[in-house]
């Protein structure tokens, strides 16, 4: 099993690769470890809608790109 010190280095690098920052890794990582679980998984849905949303503005923007490429390759423009 592994001791905190490797558990907090886990749960802290895999926040930090989600896209939270390094006072909001630490944050939630002391919460995941100790008794502050329910708040840390609020905080972690709120991130989550956020990248989402991210993700969806990025794919509106493709399909922009698309469209103009698909245009510009039919000499329609």
């Amino acid at each position: 099993m592994a001791d905190f010190s490797d558990r907090y280095g886990i749960v802290f690098q895999n926040l930090i690769d989600a896209g939270c920052d390094k006072a909001a890794a630490e944050q939630c990582t002391q919460m995941i470890l100790g008794s502050g679980i329910e708040q840390a998984l609020r905080i972690l849905e709120k991130h989550r809608g956020y990248l989402l949303d991210e993700v969806h503005t990025n794919q509106k923007r493709i399909d922009c790109l698309d469209y103009l490429i698909y245009k510009i390759g039919r000499s329609e423009l």
